[in-house]
């Protein structure tokens, strides 16, 4: 007669033994090592060059820091104290906000037209996506050498083409009033395609049900448009605006190399000032001074945006 061993726990429950707790502490310990020697060397990176230097920089903005001295001293909040009171801070935050305002609001009004426009099913499909996202691949220089033989006085295209309808030349980089406008659309131009794949990636995303129920009602193609797709389009339409508001007030590449904050700082952005004050009258303490204000106020302006779009969802 042959005899069996009893059951085990595992046998009789048909699920594995449960380890004790002492063991699944050790377990969870070493699991948690191992991750940590992953993301030790990202931690590293981030650590030396994100996290220092906005220590490093803190620090600085409460000293007299210059390129022109050795020692340094500790002079508190005199810093902030005199941006809060230089009216080229202030103007410079006016061109900053100016920009933002006229670059954003057709950068998601325009990015959003074109995606539909593809979406509607024109024929070339890759021509059209391919043309509207092909600029913003270009870097900077390309796009500023492309733009400024555009905006040439006498041989631009711009020009050329108001001398053909019977106009007069403006001075595109010239004139005061105009400057700003002429980098707008060159930052239009040059970045409206991320937005637009934004936009057609979410259109492509939206169901079609509600539109082809509308479509038996007899709603036509506008009235399915402004009820239908564009409310769908609520949540994209506040990331693209998010987004776009925080790109606009970092502005700097593209007004620094078109037009070095002329005609007479009218174009000069709050990071150009920063880098005139810090690298060329060598005021590193106070050239901090003013970033890490900008950097608060870029914050605030991110949290209002935050709590506005959950609001909206």
């Amino acid at each position: 007669m042959t005899t069996t061993a009893p059951l085990g726990a595992e046998e009789r429950t048909g699920s594995p033994a449960v380890p004790p707790a002492g063991h699944r502490t050790a377990l969870a310990r070493l699991r948690s090592g191992n991750g940590l020697v992953f993301v030790l060397p990202f931690l590293l990176v981030f650590g030396l060059f994100m996290v220092w230097p906005i220590v490093q920089g803190l620090w600085m903005s409460f000293t007299d820091s210059s390129l022109a001295l050795r020692d340094t001293d500790f002079v508190g909040f005199d810093n902030y104290t005199e941006a809060f009171g230089d009216p080229d801070v202030w103007s410079s935050l006016g061109n900053t906000v100016f920009f933002t305002v006229i670059s954003s609001v057709p950068l998601v009004l325009v990015a959003l037209a074109m995606a539909l426009l593809v979406h509607s099913g024109l024929a070339g499909q890759w021509v059209w996506r391919l043309s509207f996202f092909a600029p913003y691949l270009l870097p900077v220089t390309v796009v500023t050498l492309i733009w400024t033989w555009l905006y040439q006085p006498e041989l631009g295209m711009a020009n050329q083409l108001l001398d053909t309808l019977g106009m007069d030349p403006v001075g595109w980089l010239s004139d005061e009033s105009v400057a700003m406008w002429s980098v707008a659309a060159l930052t239009v131009w040059w970045t409206v395609g991320f937005n637009f794949l934004l936009y057609l990636a979410a259109l492509q995303s939206l169901p079609m049900t509600f539109d082809e129920a509308a479509a038996l009602d007899g709603a036509g193609a506008w009235r399915r448009l402004w009820s239908i797709t564009l409310p769908q389009l609520r949540r994209t339409t506040g990331l693209v605006a998010m987004l776009q508001i925080l790109a606009s007030l970092k502005v700097f590449d593209q007004i620094y190399i078109l037009t070095k904050g002329g005609p007479n700082g009218s174009t000069r952005p709050v990071l150009e000032y920063v880098y005139d004050v810090g690298f060329t009258g060598y005021r590193l303490g106070y050239a901090s001074a003013v970033s890490y204000l900008f950097f608060a106020l870029i914050v605030v302006v991110s949290l209002v945006q935050l709590r506005l779009f959950r609001r909206e969802v």
